[in-house]
């Protein structure tokens, strides 16, 4: 497909030699600030180049629709991850297809993956890029660097141009669940909050956070508890919120996530976090606070629908007080069964993330055309899976998978809860290992994915259309 304006058209060609970039306009001076060959064609001037860092800037800069965009809080948006940097045209062409109102994040990649990968923060935004000029997708898309930890990872994002940032101040949270201590008050960092342990508890003890089919009593042990657990968090999402601010030479806009810790998310906790960032000056568009249990790494939402849907409608209430921020749901892929629920929860006011799951469509193709390349990248996989399960909700065994895939349906083994966990998890692994005979796992993969793009596009497309429909807003035809 081809992406135009009323001066430039621009194509990526796909094959298995590579990938071009092929860029068109009426001038030869107008395809200056891009690398490659100039020949004349017809009564144009034609670009054919390489898919660089440089090509893809100047793609930024003559058409608007590639350059990231802010989500916003009014509608439903869906981030789709991409550890490969391969996946944008099929995710595009799922939101063209069934995702229909929906905003697309299709540069959304975690500081955590981008290290594991040794990949670069402006990579993630140059590969989406060239994605959208493939599948000739001109309704623009977001830039998510997510789960944020340090000043380091949020100067990474700004100098590679997201304009979303996830600030993740999960490690700060504190285990609450032996009780809270008179030790443990007296640490919460009371200078960094601008506050004392009197004074919250004269803001909180005995009001009644009403959420609409539930009203909650505030009591002191739940304002007590609240502090200890949230209060070094609140304090670190600030200092994050602060540097990225006064930081930014662009629009940005952030949400915070404390969704990757053991601990459940109280609906007081909730409204004590929320309260206390907006007396300290955070603004926010989306918020990940820790659901009940039942997220897991790509399968399907394990826990009680019906509890989960109290939980989601409860937390949309709390966002509604402040003025009505996203209910976020990361480690969504593969969550079909509660879209629908999410949705109507929410009033569509959700932000879906996925990422691995684009990796497992991936595997599908590998094993078609490389089943002895699928079978190094599950040997790696499974043999790292006790050390890489640590940074995720998981619950495969691996002694329910098989060793050796001598005879193993290979769809069957992607699409099994323990072996596909296990291939989710294992990416970082296997992609920074080498085959049999020395060449790097990434490098076949990237080889064999060129050379069967349109198969991975249309995989793709299909997996990922799962995920938008539930959220897709109807066309309304006048």
């Amino acid at each position: 497909m081809t992406l135009r304006t009323d001066q430039y058209e621009a194509d990526v060609i796909r094959s298995a030699d590579g990938s071009t970039l092929r860029v068109t306009a009426p001038d030869a001076a107008q395809l200056s600030a891009f690398e490659g060959t100039v020949t004349a064609a017809g009564d144009r001037q034609q670009l054919e180049g390489p898919l660089s860092a440089a090509n893809a800037a100047a793609l930024r800069e003559v058409f608007e629709v590639l350059r990231p965009r802010l989500i916003g809080e009014s509608t439903t948006s869906v981030g789709t991850g991409d550890r490969l940097g391969l996946a944008t045209a099929g995710q595009a062409r799922a939101f063209r297809e069934q995702g229909q109102g929906t905003v697309p994040v299709l540069a959304q990649q975690s500081i955590r993956e981008m290290d594991r990968l040794s990949r670069e923060a402006r990579s993630v935004i140059d590969d989406a890029t060239f994605g959208c000029v493939e599948e000739g997708w001109d309704g623009g898309y977001g830039a998510d660097c997510d789960h944020i930890k340090t000043t380091e990872g949020i100067d990474r994002g700004l100098a590679a141009g997201f304009v979303t940032f996830t600030l993740d101040p999960g490690d700060a949270v504190v285990d609450v669940t032996a009780g809270v201590t008179a030790e443990q008050l007296e640490a919460v960092p009371w200078e960094a909050l601008g506050d004392d342990l009197a004074s919250v508890r004269a803001r909180y003890v005995g009001t009644t956070l009403d959420l609409g089919e539930r009203k909650i009593e505030i009591t002191q042990d739940d304002i007590d508890t609240a502090v200890v657990k949230y209060g070094a968090a609140v304090a670190e999402t600030v200092r994050l919120y602060q540097h990225l601010i006064s930081s930014a030479r662009h629009e940005v806009e952030v949400e915070i996530a404390v969704d990757e810790t053991a601990w459940i998310t109280t609906f007081v906790e909730h409204y004590v976090m929320a309260r206390e960032l907006e007396r300290l000056g955070v603004e926010w568009f989306s918020f990940a606070p820790r659901y009940v249990d039942g997220f897991e790494k790509g399968l399907d939402f394990l826990g009680d629908e019906e509890e989960l849907r109290e939980n989601l409608s409860a937390h949309h209430a709390i966002s509604e007080l402040f003025g009505g921020y996203k209910i976020s749901l990361h480690s969504g892929s593969d969550k079909f069964s509660i879209y629908p629920l999410a949705a109507e929860a929410t009033e569509g006011l959700v932000h879906l993330k996925t990422s691995g799951t684009s990796y497992l469509c991936a595997l599908e193709v590998i094993a078609r055309h490389d089943a002895p390349l699928l079978a190094r990248i599950w040997d790696i996989s499974r043999a790292a899976y006790a050390r890489s399960r640590a940074s995720y909700q998981v619950s495969a065994h691996e002694d329910r998978t098989p060793e050796s895939l001598d005879g193993v349906d290979t769809a069957d083994l992607i699409a099994a809860p323990d072996s596909r966990q296990i291939l989710h998890v294992g990416y970082g692994d296997s992609l920074g290992a080498a085959d049999e005979n020395g060449t790097p796992i990434s490098e076949r993969l990237h080889a064999v994915l060129e050379a069967h793009h349109a198969e991975y596009t249309e995989v793709l497309a299909a997996h990922i259309g799962r995920h938008l429909a539930p959220f897709a807003q109807p066309v309304t035809v006048a």
